[in-house]
């Protein structure tokens, strides 16, 4: 960075800070009377906050455009204020008097690490004023820099709004069509039933499809159980043998688990009641991350915190059964919740049942449409990771000055620096 094109100033140098302050409760309503007030970052949203109480009597207000930092625990998140808010102690405005606003904006972002760790060496999590007005801000001199710099990050923070809204789209879309499909089949002709064309049928579980059976899960699958070897023996461990634990609870609900944080070993799996299920076995976490579930990629063992069922394959097809128990994932939840252990006894899978088309045909029909619904969803999870680490590679470059946008504005291109970073692949 050349010390004559980048100058590094104070926040408070730069910027109009207007620390929040808190108004007398009695003031405060949900009634819309006065102006939108914000206590803190809690109605704090993608990018603008969404009020929920109003003020009459002002103390300090942000104006339209300001940002909208957060002072107090977590420190450093930032929103923008789409209008007019009153603000209280847990919030500042910035409007920047002399850099552009939206560089101003992304730098902030860019630091949001460095607030929060500045701020957990106070015994309250939080910055003041003179902390805050002292930030140094390291900038281009010259504005259009600046501004292309903005243009540049805000290009890529449009594309993944735009992601993260077909996913939220995707995924409505897909659960809709898991109530159907899991209630109403598909016939002959690969078309979804209905009442008004197709026969139905009183069950315990609701309305079915005449070709439809309920049944006990323990009669269509053979249930399995979980162990954990002796953790003090440390030859039990680290054997090669994937061990499905609640250390995976991050990479269930992805349809198929083929790797495990934890392994044990042949000495562990002899010496417990440990055992190996086979590849195609689906598990279910009844314990922490209740409800969640996956389809084993290969053998594996699992701890005790899982529920583990092998299909029998002349009634129940197991990725029927893994959409089966993903959309009871709510009903797992509701259970566990009500309990004072977190945790779903054994003897309400024993009772457990499951509505199945007595086709298993149809049931992989089923399942075919909704994996592929999920593999869609997959994609675009993955150009949003990529997508936000090439953010993540472009203010590390762009915002510290180790790549410019120079020839960008010689040559009076648009924000074009995105495809070179993305050949280079994300980090």
């Amino acid at each position: 960075m050349s010390i004559t094109e980048w100058k590094t100033k104070s926040l408070g140098s730069i910027a109009q800070l207007i620390m929040g302050q808190s108004p007398d409760s009695k003031y405060y309503s949900e009634e819309q009377i006065g102006m939108p007030f914000l206590q803190g970052c809690a109605e704090f949203q993608a990018r603008c906050p969404k009020h929920v109480q109003y003020c009459s009597q002002p103390k300090k207000v942000a104006p339209e455009g300001a940002i909208l930092f957060s002072a107090r625990a977590p420190v450093g998140r930032l929103n923008i204020a789409d209008r007019d808010y009153i603000i209280g102690r847990g919030l500042a405005g910035i409007l920047s008097t002399s850099v552009n606003q939206d560089y101003l904006e992304h730098y902030l972002k860019f630091e949001e690490s460095k607030f929060r760790n500045a701020s957990q060496g106070s015994t309250f999590e939080a910055i003041n004023s003179t902390e805050l007005a002292g930030w140094p801000i390291d900038h281009p001199l010259v504005k259009p820099e600046q501004t292309k710099i903005a243009e540049v990050l805000s290009t890529v923070d449009r594309a993944i709004e735009q992601t993260e809204a077909l996913i939220a789209k995707q995924q409505r879309i897909k659960t809709g069509l898991m109530q159907d499909l899991l209630t109403k089949g598909i016939d002959e002709h690969g078309n979804l039933r209905s009442e008004a064309t197709h026969e139905f049928k009183d069950s315990p579980l609701g309305r079915i499809p005449v070709e439809w059976d309920v049944d006990f899960l323990d009669r269509l699958a053979i249930r399995g159980s979980g162990h954990t070897p002796n953790k003090k023996k440390n030859n039990y461990w680290n054997g090669g043998i994937g061990w499905v634990s609640l250390a995976d609870s991050s990479m269930l609900d992805n349809f198929l688990i083929c790797e495990t944080d934890k392994e044990i070993s042949e000495l562990g799996l002899k010496n417990s009641s440990t055992v190996l299920h086979p590849q195609g076995t689906v598990i279910l976490s009844r314990d922490a991350g209740v409800g969640k579930s996956a389809i084993l990629g290969k053998e594996m063992a699992v701890s005790q915190h899982f529920m583990a069922w092998r299909c029998k394959t002349d009634k129940i097809d197991n990725h029927y059964l893994y959409y089966w128990l993903q959309r009871d994932k709510p009903r797992f939840e509701g259970i566990a919740s009500g309990s004072t252990i977190v945790t779903i006894g054994l003897q309400f899978f024993r009772k457990y049942q499951v509505a199945t088309p007595k086709d298993v045909n149809e049931q992989k029909a089923i399942s075919k449409v909704l994996r592929e619904a999920d593999q869609s969803l997959e994609k675009m999870r993955k150009k949003l990771w990529k997508l936000r680490s090439l953010k993540t590679a472009l203010m590390q470059d762009l915002l510290t000055g180790k790549k410019r946008v120079t020839p960008l504005l010689i040559d009076g291109g648009t924000a074009t620096l995105v495809p070179p970073y993305e050949s280079q692949g994300s980090p």
